[in-house]
């Protein structure tokens, strides 16, 4: 063999070792659960990755915090959304569900039985019309999720639950990755924690590594009893800076630290990315790459507040 053909097949060799190393790295990557909790100030927006390659996004945030979400979503090369959840008519919560199904391509659309006459509301549902796709109100104990390897089960509310809180229609989501898990809250309060935990076949689910706060950290809701059975390790909330309404609560804080939950706040620490490879869970601040904080929902909302004096909750002027 010439000098020439062994260079040939040493030049060979090394370039198909270079590239089982890249082909490695990338399924290293796949291999992951990514779960982001993005800063939209006062609101909830967050964005399920799987090792599929599969995309949900549970909630999109308030109106002010569209481009926050439009960007951070494109800076992740989302090109198609698998899933997408609206756990509640808010504003807070489906904010900006109009132009993300308008500006990215939509599987499937999930969202509670309970309606309201918002203008976020409205505009949600006029761009799943203008889409042609159709809502699914989903039921407890279905999974929802688009990937093999991932389960996100539907914990509340079932399709039959009627209450006359909005926040209490909240779709709760159990999501498992191996032995890793998270639970996702909405603004479900305290009567739908109670509930969870008086089913038998529900409660098994509530045990989680990492808990999203229901109700941005408000006294509303994490009831001693509920976080006690939930026993997250990492305790995430939701928040905008300074917003009107307290939250989150001293009293909800002080229940966290006694479960030792380590507290990761969006108003403190910005967009936090949790990732899983199913044993375990590591996670990463301020990995927002388009702004460390979304802005304060008291100085950017463009509607006033109304306080309700009997409930000592606050309410825009046209909500019901």
């Amino acid at each position: 063999m010439s000098r020439r053909n062994i260079l040939s097949i040493c030049l060979l060799i090394i370039i198909a070792f270079i590239f089982s190393l890249f082909s490695f790295a990338f399924a290293s990557t796949q291999k992951n659960l990514t779960v982001s909790f993005i800063d939209v100030g006062q609101g909830d927006s967050i964005l399920i990755q799987t090792p599929q390659g599969k995309n949900i996004l549970v909630d999109s945030g308030p109106n002010t915090a569209e481009n926050t979400v439009l960007n951070f979503l494109k800076s992740r090369n989302i090109k198609k959304l698998d899933v997408i959840v609206a756990t509640h008519p808010h504003e807070d919560h489906i904010g900006n569900m109009d132009v993300v199904i308008k500006n990215f391509n939509v599987g499937k659309v999930y969202a509670a039985n309970a309606t309201t006459n918002t203008k976020a509301f409205e505009s949600f549902l006029l761009a799943v019309k203008e889409k042609g796709l159709k809502i699914t109100v989903p039921d407890t104990g279905q999974n929802i999720s688009p990937d093999s390897k991932v389960k996100i089960t539907v914990l509340s509310p079932s399709k039959k639950d009627r209450y006359d809180d909005l926040n209490d229609y909240s779709i709760v989501l159990k999501v498992e990755y191996g032995k890793t898990s998270f639970l996702l809250m909405g603004d479900a309060t305290a009567n739908i924690e109670e509930k969870l935990l008086h089913d038998s076949k529900l409660r098994q689910f509530l045990k989680a590594d990492v808990l999203k706060v229901g109700h941005h950290g408000s006294k509303y809701s994490s009831t001693s009893t509920f976080l006690s059975t939930v026993k997250p390790k990492y305790a995430i909330i939701s928040v905008g800076k300074d917003n009107p309404y307290g939250h989150p609560a001293a009293i909800t804080i002080s229940k966290l630290k006694s479960e030792r939950a380590e507290i990761l706040r969006t108003d403190q620490q910005g967009t936090i990315t949790v990732t899983s490879d199913g044993q375990t869970i590591k996670i990463d601040k301020k990995t927002s790459a388009i702004k460390p904080q979304a802005p304060p929902s008291s100085s950017t909302n463009q509607y006033a507040y109304i306080g309700n004096s009997n409930t000592k909750k606050f309410h825009y002027s046209w909500c019901t």
